[in-house]
């Protein structure tokens, strides 16, 4: 009897880019008894070389602004190009690419307050000199005249530009609605009936495109309806809002930053309390933009930190800071959502990594799969305490060390206060609020 035994080449089951013949191998855990002990080690070698590979600063654009950095704004157009504006009333158009400016004008005679870009790739200015103006920076010279000028009777505080329609609304004592189409006539005027205090910052919401949105000084922050022309409904916080901006995903989510240090992120269908309260920050946050995926948020402080945060989570991910950089303005993400851009007081504007450890260049297969295999460990024993320290621990500068410390006796002692006041008072009989419901003082509609 001839018994004819299957046979197949070793190359045609070996992985990719290699020539190491590969075993079989028995998944039983009955024949692996240490192989937790041994994923554990290699969770906390991942976890150690993610934090000594951190190195989230890239570079410097330029030779930055004379001025510090007031606003930014990003072509929605172009992966590469976005614009920023100084306290000099100087623009300049940069190049990501490249890391060096493209253009740049002489646009306003003091602080650049709001930018935008429009469906043709042409830039809106306003600033305090109560002026917008309109600029084509990829088809004019350096220094060139504006296309058209808009005057206002207040100082312009900021602007949004409608994702569908070629129109345009800017904030300062109303809320002003430009069609860039007509450009002699009047704007559309929005405001709640009883407020005189400035709009610091106004944003359009790019996917229910007929919902706009502003904060002013009266620690207000109000929803309009362009299809009705009226607002809808008006929310009071315990402390000024300097910026809103709606997540690109999720049409009913917004975040505001706030002058009390923390970021607020709200459902606008149920406005008496907030989804998420991201605390971190030890000074008023100045600027906060979503991912453009929805998932995280970039914010800038006055306390000269950028921090990075998950949506659904309290506390940042990750914090930036230079010994140089002075107070942060503004910052945004790219829109392939791998770097930030900062813009600062020390008038440099600066690229990050949105991911401190990870390197964009061309990956193997196998470095590839390292990777992901190194990351998977990591969020399996992420709950492990000395796993998590290390992932946490960040070197943060020793004003904001101290500040924290300060911070956090100043809120035990309020807390123990509220306690002693409660206990002793009628309030004890009351239900205590949450923590995502004292920011808010009173609601209007």
């Amino acid at each position: 009897m001839k018994i004819k035994a299957l046979s197949r080449s070793i190359e045609a089951h070996q992985p990719p880019g290699s020539a190491a013949p590969k075993l079989p191998r028995n998944l039983d855990p009955k024949l692996h008894p240490f192989e937790r002990a041994r994923e554990y080690q290699r969770a906390l070698n991942a976890v150690k070389l993610e934090r000594m590979f951190a190195a989230p600063f890239l570079c410097q654009l330029g030779r930055g602004h004379v001025e510090g950095i007031q606003s930014m704004a990003k072509d929605p157009s172009s992966l590469q190009r976005f614009a920023s504006g100084s306290a000099d009333g100087v623009v300049k158009v940069w190049d990501l690419s490249s890391r060096e400016q493209i253009w740049h004008t002489t646009a306003h005679e003091n602080l650049v307050k709001g930018m935008t870009w429009t469906r043709d790739s042409k830039l809106l200015t306003c600033a305090a000199d109560r002026s917008i103006k309109l600029f084509d920076p990829y088809n004019t010279e350096d220094e060139a005249a504006p296309i058209s000028t808009w005057l206002g009777t207040n100082a312009f505080t900021s602007l949004s530009h409608h994702r569908s329609r070629n129109a345009f609304a800017a904030s300062s004592g109303v809320i002003s609605i430009y069609d860039l189409e007509r450009h002699t006539a009047a704007p559309e005027v929005l405001k709640w009936p009883s407020s005189t205090d400035t709009i610091t910052d106004v944003c359009f919401n790019q996917v229910e495109t007929s919902i706009l949105g502003s904060v002013a000084t009266d620690r207000s922050i109000v929803l309009y309806d362009l299809r009705t022309s009226m607002p809808l409904m008006k929310t009071i916080l315990n402390f000024t809002s300097n910026k809103i901006v709606f997540n690109p995903m999720e049409a009913m989510n917004l975040a505001v930053a706030n002058e009390d240090h923390n970021i607020y992120i709200f459902d606008m269908r149920k406005f008496d309390r907030a989804l998420n309260v991201l605390k971190d920050h030890v000074a008023a946050v100045m600027d906060v933009e979503f991912s453009p995926t929805g998932e995280e948020l970039v914010s800038a402080s006055y306390d000269r930190t950028i921090r990075l945060w998950n949506r659904d989570k309290g506390h940042s991910r990750d914090i930036y800071h230079t010994k140089r950089m002075q107070r942060v303005f503004c910052a945004r993400w790219t829109p392939d959502s791998k770097y930030i851009l900062s813009g600062s007081q020390d008038g440099n504007v600066r690229l990050w990594r949105a991911n401190a450890s990870e390197r964009q260049g061309v990956k193997s297969a196998r470095q590839r799969q390292a990777l992901e295999y190194n990351q998977a460990l990591t969020e399996r024993f992420g709950h492990m305490p000395e796993i998590r320290r290390i992932k946490r621990h960040r070197h943060v500068p020793k004003v904001v060390k101290k500040a924290q410390e300060i911070k956090k006796e100043e809120l035990a002692a309020i807390k123990r206060r509220e306690e002693n006041e409660r206990k002793h008072s009628k309030k004890r009989y009351e239900k205590r609020k949450s923590e995502r419901e004292k920011m808010i003082l009173a609601r209007e509609k």
